[in-house]
């Protein structure tokens, strides 16, 4: 009896935290939401790269979702998250203001982007927000580590988890950093983070782990080096993981 244990044991800790390196085709709102055509071509170019589709459907987006996209830059994950959850749901784009939230408040302001909205990057303002399906970040959990910003980042994961709705996911997508390296340090020198130092950050928080997608993987980054160097840009390895809130 005892050898058959073990075995099944492992089998049941595999299918409660997957790793997945490849899914089946996204649904039809993902993939029209790809295909949007009000996306730029320098996103477009970038999608080979970014695989867009994959990660929303890792992440199970769907129609009608409220989701808060932490940081979006120029926006290539938002006017994606937009058409994807249509009219009915609500993207919240959390942007600090002046040119680094230059671009969300562009999507804001264009009636083809009607359901997005930006907020600041204040505690308050996320915990004034509606309950939420999900938060969504790509390529920059790291940067709510940056010395200049003087976040509480344990803090702001409870806040995140207490904003979800029970079963609510937390999708994060960044560069992976060496495993052990300090993760101030990466963050400000590298932007980069330990995945590692990334799950048990959240997961202390209250989340609970629940995969992982294997797809934006490259073991030939070294993964000590800026992610703006011009012989990783666009090739760095990152990490895609899922959490969900408990109930």
């Amino acid at each position: 009896m005892r050898l058959l244990l073990v075995p099944l044991v492992s089998f049941s800790v595999a299918i409660a935290v997957p790793a997945v390196s490849a899914q089946a085709a996204p649904a039809a709102y993902i993939a029209a939401a790809v295909a949007d055509a009000g996306r730029p071509a320098e996103d477009t170019a970038r999608d080979a790269a970014r695989k867009p589709a994959e990660m929303l459907a890792f992440a199970k987006v769907k129609p009608g979702d409220t989701v808060l996209e932490l940081l979006p830059g120029k926006g290539y994950f938002t006017r994606i998250l937009s058409k994807t959850v249509g009219p009915k749901g609500h993207v919240y784009a959390v942007a600090p203001g002046g040119p680094m939230g230059a671009g969300a408040a562009a999507i804001a302001a264009n009636p083809a982007y009607a359901n997005v909205s930006v907020i600041g990057l204040e505690p308050a303002a996320t915990q004034a927000l509606p309950t939420l399906d999900m938060v969504f970040t790509a390529q920059n959990y790291h940067d709510t580590h940056l010395s200049r910003l003087k976040l509480d980042v344990p803090a702001l994961d409870k806040l995140w988890l207490s904003k979800l709705k029970p079963g609510g996911v937390l999708l994060v997508i960044d560069h992976a950093a060496l495993p052990g390296a300090p993760v101030t340090e990466t963050a400000d020198k590298l932007h980069r983070i330990d995945p590692a130092a990334a799950k048990a950050e959240i997961t202390a928080a209250g989340f609970v782990y629940d995969g992982k997608l294997d797809v934006l993987r490259n073991p030939a980054d070294p993964r000590n080096i800026l992610v703006f160097d011009p012989s990783i840009r666009g090739k760095t390895d990152q990490f895609v993981f899922r959490f969900k809130k408990p109930g």
